[in-house]
């Protein structure tokens, strides 16, 4: 496929210096390989929040083919849409990344990786004509709207979608250098060792690039505003973000709690602004949109009220642990659901997570594990073990096939009411073992 588009308003020149650079890039790095298998021949969106690794996956992806022999660096079209050196590049000058590659090469179907492509209004048509001219094209974006029902009709089926995410718990202890082998939990050091990692990772997430920070915290911080100004207020035109970043506050506060559109511009103008629930739920949309939260309805609720009265819940405890104080039942809470968003979220929306109130409340619940989870930081006082096992036995009386689990911080026994046996695990082992 030869494009024939003019030269104007895109130095070729430039693209292939691009072309060259990060060709010398991808034997240098050091991966940690990721449990990603991508099939040889089919075509990738990948998506998610900024620096989950969705970079990192593409160069995984070559240097698996370098590494097997398929390929060598110079069968590799990588361009990161975010250099800004291409910066001002338009929808129609695309077809000259290949001419470009193809004055430098004589391969004429590379691997073609396109990075943050969403940068480019219009990009949809070049990456279906790519797939329709039988290339292999991996592509990545950090907006969920590249994903809407207008664009995958753009694409015509001929992408296969995959959210990559930051760090689980056990790829970060790989990343450290833990390995687990059979039987670790029953050593004592390396249950220490264990215990030591998770602490880190409870309080500041697992983003890779963030590992290695000396002021976690701040890298964070300086990451949601890039998240926050330029995947949300500036690509949605947001005239008072003031009020966005309250929302955001107020979300954080309200993690562990069902809220509804009318409960949370309540509480907005009780802080003396004032927002309409029209642009409230555009905000919570973009929100969703740039993977900084997630949302989870009541499992009993009517279709109507599952899109209005959900939890929602932060992408990486490190956000979330930014707007709190000694937040530790939250972030133990929103650890146990981003792991089982991430197990659940490529099955049909039927059957991935939920929560459960009618009259007793089961914080998740799985009807394609048949897997009923509590969350509770220890259930050493009475009120609190009556409350999270009376629930969440009751909850298992009425759905039998359904197993319980309650997810602690550091306890773990079985407990049998009436003839119902509920496992208690420390998170940390949970995670490490669901």
């Amino acid at each position: 496929m030869r494009s024939i588009l003019s030269d104007i308003g895109m130095d070729k020149q430039i693209i292939k210096v691009i072309i060259g650079e990060k060709q010398q890039e991808i034997s240098r790095l050091k991966l940690l390989q990721r449990a990603e298998p991508f099939d040889e021949h089919a075509s990738y969106v990948l998506t998610g929040i900024r620096r989950a690794g969705k970079s990192y996956t593409l160069y995984q992806d070559m240097q698996a083919k370098l590494t097997s022999g398929k390929a060598q660096v110079e069968d590799f079209l990588y361009i990161n849409f975010e250099d800004e050196r291409i910066a001002s590049i338009q929808a129609p000058e695309l077809g000259q990344i290949l001419d470009a590659y193809w004055e430098m090469y004589e391969q004429e179907k590379p691997y073609i990786y396109l990075d943050e492509i969403q940068n480019v209004e219009g990009w949809e048509k070049f990456a279906r004509r790519l797939t329709e001219s039988k290339h292999r094209v991996m592509i990545t974006g950090s907006n969920a709207k590249m994903l809407s029902k207008e664009v995958s009709s753009t694409l015509g089926g001929s992408y296969i979608q995959r959210d990559i995410y930051p760090f689980s718990f056990s790829e970060y202890l790989r990343y450290h250098g833990v390995e687990l082998k059979k039987n670790w939990e029953y050593h004592p050091e390396t249950r220490l060792v264990v215990i030591r990692h998770f602490q880190e990772y409870f309080c500041y997430g697992g983003f890779a690039e963030s590992f290695g920070q000396s002021n976690k915290r701040e890298w964070l911080t300086s990451l949601y505003q890039k998240i926050v100004l330029g995947d949300i207020v500036e690509r949605n035109k947001i005239r008072n973000p003031r009020v966005l970043r309250l929302l955001v506050r107020k979300l954080a506060d309200s993690v562990m709690q069902a809220t509804t559109l009318k409960r949370l511009e309540h509480i907005i103008k009780s802080a003396g602004d004032s927002i309409s629930q029209t642009v409230l739920k555009d905000y919570l949309g973009y929100l969703e949109d740039a993977y900084l939260t997630f949302s989870i309805p009541n499992l009993i609720s009517p279709l109507t009220e599952q899109q209005t009265i959900v939890k929602r819940y932060f992408a990486d405890n490190g956000f979330l642990n930014n707007f709190l104080f000694s937040g530790e039942t939250k972030l133990l809470e929103n650890i146990v659901a981003v792991h089982l968003h991430q197990q659940f979220h490529n099955i049909p929306e039927e059957m991935r997570l939920f929560y459960y109130y009618k009259g007793v409340e089961v914080d998740f619940c799985i009807p394609e594990a048949e897997l009923a989870v509590q969350v509770s930081y220890n259930i050493d006082d009475l009120s609190t073990y009556e409350r999270e096992v009376r629930g969440l036995v009751s909850f298992l009386k009425v759905f039998k096939k359904y197993h319980g689990v309650i997810v602690t911080w550091d306890t773990e026994r079985q407990i049998t009411e009436d003839d119902i046996t509920i496992e208690v695990v420390p998170v940390w082992k949970w995670l490490l073992s669901s």
